[in-house]
This record gives C-alpha cells, sequence and structure tokens, in this order.
C-alpha cells in the first residue's frame, strides 16, 4: 500500500494536510498517510456494550438413586421457577453409588441420560412447551458440549429421536405428526459425568439467537482413591459468552471429619486447579480462550465440598436448634481455611442463613443422623454444611443462596442466583469513503474516464479500493455484516 503513495506528487499531501506535513520529509508523509488508510478501513473495529444475566447454580449429592420409576423426584422447588434464570448450571455427586464396579469400571451414561431427561422436562414443561432438546441436538448426555447444528443436522436429528420414542405427539400408528412450531425454552450446552460426578448447563434458547456462544469445552480431573480414580474429583464446562469467558466447576472432595481430613480436601482443591486444562482444538473459533480455571472472567465452583465443623455434635446441634446460623459459621472448616490461606483464597460465598445439609438419617426423613440417643446402626456424623457454592471474579452479584428440602437423599440440594455481565462486542462495519480521505488526490474527471468506451482507466484511487476490497479485512466485515443482516 505505500507504493501507491509514493506514486502519489507531493503537494496532494501538502493539499491535504499542511499543517503537518509542510516540512518536505516525505517518509513522514508516507508513514502518516499509511496510518491515516488503515484508521479509515478499520477505524472503531468494534463496539462494546454489556448485558446482564441471571444464572442459577445448584448442587446436590444424591446418594446414588436414580430419578426415575418409583423414585421419581419433582425438581420444581429446587431450581426455583417462579424466578428463572437464562442459564441453569447443575452439578451432581454420586448419581450412581460409589462401589468398585463403578468406580472401576467403563462409564456408563444411563443415569446422566436419566438426569438430563429430568432437568430438561422440568425446565420446559414449566412454560409449556414440549421437550425437544434432544431433536435439535445430538448429544451423548456422560460427555457433550454444545455446536450449533446446520438445519439438515436439526431435521435429521429429529427423525432419528422421533423413530425410537413415544412423544406425546407420536400416534399409536406409529406415524409422526408435523413438528410443533415452538421449540424448547431451554437447551443444553454442555454435560459431563465422571463415575458419580455429572454437570449439566442449559440456556434459554433465546440467548443462543441474541449472542455468540463459543469455545463450549469440558473437562474431568480424578483424584480419589491412590490420588487419580473418580470417586472423588471434578467436572468442569468452560464456555464464552460473547466477549466473557465462564467456568463451572463441579466437585466432589473426599469425606470424613477427623482431624487432618480438611487437609485432604484441600490438596485436592489444588489439584483440580493444577490438571483441570482445556486445550485448543481445530474447530475453535479465532478468538483465544482460557486453558485453565484462573484465566476465565467469572468462576463458579460447587459441589460436596465435604468441609465440616470444628466443633462437638451435641454444641453444633444446639446451636441448629436455636438456628443460631451466624455462631455456626464461626465453626466452619470451609470458613476457617479461606481465612487462613489454605484453600480457596479470594472467593466469595455468600452467608449461610439456612441449616446444614448433611447428614439426614436417611431418605424421606428430616432427622439428621447420629444424635442421642442412637439408632441402631445408624452412623454418627456431627450435621455440617458439606454442599456449598463460591465464585471468582468481578462483576458477579449472588442474589440469593438457599437450600431446598427434598428428602430424595441424605443431603438436601444448595442453590444460588447470580446476576452478572457479560461484555458484547460488536463488529463496526461503517466504511469510510476514500474519496472523503484523498480528496485531492486525482482530478474528478479522471476518474472512471473509459477507454474505447468500454473499460474504466486505472486510477490510483480504483486501484486503492480494489486492494482493499480484496484484503482479508474487508472480507471478514463483509461476512460479519451479512451473517447480521440474515440473523
Amino acid at each position: 500500500m505505500p507504493k501507491w503513495f509514493k506514486r502519489k506528487p507531493k503537494r496532494a499531501a501538502d493539499q491535504y494536510q499542511p499543517n503537518e506535513l509542510s516540512d518536505g520529509n516525505e517518509d513522514e508523509s508516507d508513514e502518516y498517510l499509511d496510518d491515516m488508510l488503515v484508521r479509515s478501513s478499520e477505524s472503531d473495529p468494534c463496539t462494546s456494550s454489556t448485558n446482564e444475566l441471571r444464572i442459577f447454580v445448584g448442587t446436590w449429592n444424591v446418594a446414588g438413586r436414580s430419578p426415575i420409576g418409583s423414585l421419581a423426584v419433582d425438581l420444581d422447588e429446587w431450581l426455583n421457577l417462579k424466578d428463572a434464570a437464562d442459564i441453569y448450571v447443575l452439578g451432581f455427586q454420586e448419581i450412581v453409588p460409589l462401589k468398585t464396579r463403578t468406580v472401576i469400571g467403563a462409564e456408563d451414561p444411563t443415569e446422566a441420560t436419566n438426569w438430563n431427561r429430568l432437568i430438561g422436562k422440568t425446565l420446559n414443561d414449566k412454560y409449556g412447551c414440549p421437550w425437544l432438546t434432544p431433536m435439535v441436538t445430538r448429544f451423548s448426555s456422560d460427555n457433550y458440549h454444545y455446536v450449533p447444528a446446520s438445519e439438515s443436522d436439526r431435521r435429521a436429528s429429529f427423525s432419528s429421536y422421533t423413530e425410537k420414542s413415544e412423544l406425546p405427539w407420536r400416534e399409536r400408528s406409529g406415524t409422526v405428526r408435523e413438528m410443533p412450531k415452538v421449540g424448547s425454552k431451554y437447551k443444553l450446552m454442555a454435560s459431563k459425568k465422571m463415575v458419580g460426578v455429572f454437570i449439566s448447563v442449559w440456556m434459554k434458547d433465546d440467548l443462543l439467537r441474541k449472542h455468540c456462544i463459543s469455545n463450549v469445552k469440558v473437562c474431568s480431573v480424578a483424584c480419589g482413591i491412590m490420588g487419580y480414580l473418580g470417586n472423588k474429583g471434578s467436572v468442569s464446562v468452560s464456555m464464552a459468552i460473547d466477549g466473557t469467558s465462564f467456568c463451572f466447576i463441579a466437585a466432589h472432595l473426599a469425606s470424613g471429619e477427623k482431624k487432618g481430613d480438611e487437609g485432604r480436601r484441600n490438596h485436592q482443591v489444588s489439584e483440580i486447579f493444577r490438571r483441570t486444562f482445556f486445550p485448543r482444538s481445530p474447530g475453535d473459533d479465532d478468538n483465544p480462550h482460557p486453558l485453565t480455571i484462573l484465566g476465565h472472567d467469572r468462576i463458579f465452583w460447587f459441589g460436596d465440598l465435604n468441609y465440616r465443623l470444628y466443633l462437638e455434635d451435641n454444641l453444633a446441634r444446639q446451636l441448629i436448634k436455636k438456628q443460631d446460623w451466624r455462631a455456626l459459621q464461626e465453626f466452619d472448616q470451609l470458613r476457617r481455611e479461606k481465612e487462613y490461606d489454605g484453600v480457596f483464597q479470594g472467593w466469595k460465598e455468600g452467608d449461610i442463613e439456612f441449616a446444614p445439609t448433611y447428614k439426614y438419617s436417611q431418605a424421606n426423613c428430616n432427622r439428621y443422623s447420629g444424635g442421642l440417643p442412637s439408632r441402631s446402626g445408624e452412623k454418627q456424623r456431627t450435621p455440617a454444611w458439606c454442599d456449598r457454592i463460591l465464585w471468582y471474579g468481578k462483576g458477579v452479584k449472588q442474589l440469593s443462596y438457599f437450600r431446598s428440602e427434598s428428602k430424595f437423599s441424605d443431603h438436601r440440594p444448595v442453590s444460588a442466583l447470580f446476576s452478572t455481565q457479560i461484555e458484547v462486542v460488536k463488529p463496526n462495519t461503517t466504511r469510510v469513503g476514500l474519496q472523503n480521505i484523498f480528496p485531492t488526490i486525482l482530478p474528478s474527471d479522471q476518474i472512471g474516464t473509459s477507454r474505447g468506451g468500454d473499460e474504466a482507466k486505472s486510477t490510483l484511487l480504483s486501484l486503492l479500493i480494489r486492494d482493499i476490497e480484496a484484503s482479508p479485512r474487508h472480507a471478514q466485515i463483509v461476512e460479519k455484516k451479512t451473517e447480521s443482516e440474515c440473523s
């Protein structure tokens, strides 16, 4: 591009900016006009604004119980659908019993599929929409991340699914009626299972149309038996929503209330930080994405973290009976470890204003296990806030932090609702006319004159325009503008 300016008479540059180019330095003139041209074609390449999202984060240790048949469970209260969120991020622990066969055997996606079906049905039936997620998005429930599907893939997925499933609109004759016009309100974005630890991320359908969701990745870290088996550890999801990156970590840490057990939990947290990695892949977009947990803008860590109380059992139960949560928190292991820089330095957690979530005597029971008088065969456990939700990063505000009262397992589910801002970056496709930048480069009577009535003469301006239009930068702007107009 600088060659075109070197061919141009210096007088034209003087006429364009006499105050800055009147010193007669040709090199400076060329550099100035180079800079002007670059700024004209790339000036304000993008504009940014912020949008607010509401994110629901929930965690639940389901004690190896499946949510089907006689154990069917209602998720409405836990998901708090009266105050619907834009994104639902749900972490589970022990979706399968932690027995030798399940810990060292091959992964079985059955229970993950059962939970995903129940979550999808609960989220979408609430709004009177049939649950169409399996038809519009193919996924393997134990290891899935969102990839936008083409229209042909959507049709094929719907056809494949309806041939094998009994849906409300399937007639007994076997013929399938026309797909309803209205789709699911929520779509599955990511799902990952490791033994009993499971994460499932759902997003409102209109957010997928409004925002660019990219670089959705999953990762698992096993740090249980011998430090490498999956009875304990984490499953994580990384994604970008427009210009903001998110990381969600569902974890199940070492159990035990003996002195020193908190050190094992701290070590597993360190291992999860160290070994969680989201590598780049050929299908990624051009924007760089975080490779590690702490590289993200907004991070949420939740699960059965198993931190207990530094307090004798009978004293803990007395404070629980008084509902003196503030006094009880003074003895909370996780709070102490954070204060003494043992773990989660700089992370935040909302005030706990609910009863300890573990351990209840059995399913369908509102009584904590153990205590006096103890019952035959019942484990003696001091109640504790084992199930926790923490976050890290700027621009996150917690709106609520609560537990639900489902008696499905010996843990109570815990939830938090957050408000967070995301940066929305949009390309600026406004093009500055070169006639306005170089008004005196050539006389107007030389532009567009014909040669023999068929071809236009090659002028400096026409060649500049041709070169810019052929550049990759210009092609990207045109492509993004076309996509924006089509959407």
